[in-house]
């Protein structure tokens, strides 16, 4: 079996780090997407039982990617090391499908930013006019250090305490843009991997080919 000289060599083992470094990034969004399902200030808010749940199927679609980053990288060092063209082909086909899906978490963080926030601020108000006294709206006052809604403010609440819908829109705006950001990131790193991956098979192939 031929193998790859000279300069295809050292695309060989940048592939290697490459990798490496990607499965690093894998654990990296599988941590913020864990982080962002199970943030016990996210979960709080989001916890009722007509709460939408919009907001956390950008997330899965996170946690999802990010295993499947942590994978992928794992099969593409093994390619990259025994430049097996399967390994690599295989490696290559995962990330297109992981760099739709990481677009696909991008995407819906930034264009579902301002209907996901209005989901919950209709939640909250639905909920504050049932019962404004509740653990739930407690639950929001105390996590996002507001008070009622612009239409109806709370009586005792300080001069410059911030309504809920303003407060709730501030806290998922930080937390979309996490989506967002992580997601169309990852998906830009994975077009040098596919780059690699692409150059190392033709050389492979081409090594055997002159054997």
């Amino acid at each position: 079996m031929g193998k790859v000289e000279g300069g295809m060599k050292c695309v060989k083992y940048l592939l290697f780090v490459f990798n490496f470094i990607f499965w690093l990034m894998g654990s990296f969004v599988l941590a913020v997407g864990l982080w962002l399902r199970f943030d016990p200030e996210t979960v709080s808010l989001l916890n009722g039982d007509k709460a939408p749940d919009t907001f956390f199927i950008g997330v899965y679609i996170l946690i999802g990617a990010g295993g499947l980053v942590m994978l992928v990288g794992f099969f593409g060092c093994c390619g990259a090391v025994r430049e097996s063209q399967c390994l690599l082909g295989s490696f290559f086909a995962c990330l297109l499908i992981i760099f739709g899906a990481e677009v696909a978490a991008g995407v819906f963080g930034f264009l579902n930013k301002d209907k996901i926030i209005e989901d919950v601020q209709n939640f909250y108000k639905t909920t504050y006019s049932e019962n404004n006294n509740g653990t739930l709206i407690i639950s929001y006052q105390k996590t996002l250090n507001c008070c009622g809604t612009a239409a109806t403010p709370c009586p005792d609440a300080q001069p410059k305490t911030k309504d809920c819908e303003v407060g709730i829109k501030d806290f998922f705006n930080s937390k979309l843009y996490i989506i967002g950001y992580v997601g169309i990131g990852i998906a830009g790193v994975m077009i040098i991997g596919m780059i690699f991956s692409m150059v190392l098979c033709c050389a492979i192939r081409n090594s055997r080919e002159v054997i």
